[in-house]
């Protein structure tokens, strides 16, 4: 299973936002693309955040009050982002996931974001795994 490489069963069609983006659009963005976070990229593609629905719920929840949203992505993005590679195992980036880290990780390649990897990806590769062990004759 250390085999299995990330980049097999990573997003390659991530939501990307930007710093400078309006909250309500990034929010809308996520919601549209059934996203539960997104990697935050500068105009060359480095990775400079991240933002989480979590995120998002929080500073929504205090504008609701006075019904004023004003915040951008980067006023509520996280700066300290864990990422993958794609050449990274998935039975590691599993083992990292029981931990309270994030559910979602960019991947990153070359300091560009090339990707993401969630908990159902990783479980997904993990049950083809396992499947294969009983199909296999011993």
């Amino acid at each position: 299973m250390d085999s299995i490489k990330i980049s097999d069963y990573m997003d390659r069609q991530p939501v990307l936002l930007k710093a400078d983006m309006s909250l309500a659009t990034a929010v809308e963005h996520l919601l549209s693309n059934k996203k539960a976070g997104a990697a935050v990229i500068d105009n060359s593609g480095a990775l400079v955040g991240f933002l989480s629905q979590q995120d998002c719920m929080s500073v929504m929840l205090k504008s609701s009050y006075h019904c004023d949203m004003t915040e951008t992505v980067k006023d509520c993005m996280q700066t300290e982002v864990l990422t993958a590679s794609p050449d990274g195992s998935i039975l590691q980036l599993a083992e990292q996931m029981l931990g309270a880290k994030p559910k979602i990780y960019p991947v990153v390649e070359g300091g560009k974001v090339i990707g993401t990897i969630n908990r159902t990806n990783v479980l997904s590769a993990m049950n083809v795994y396992m499947q294969q062990c009983y199909l296999t004759p011993a």
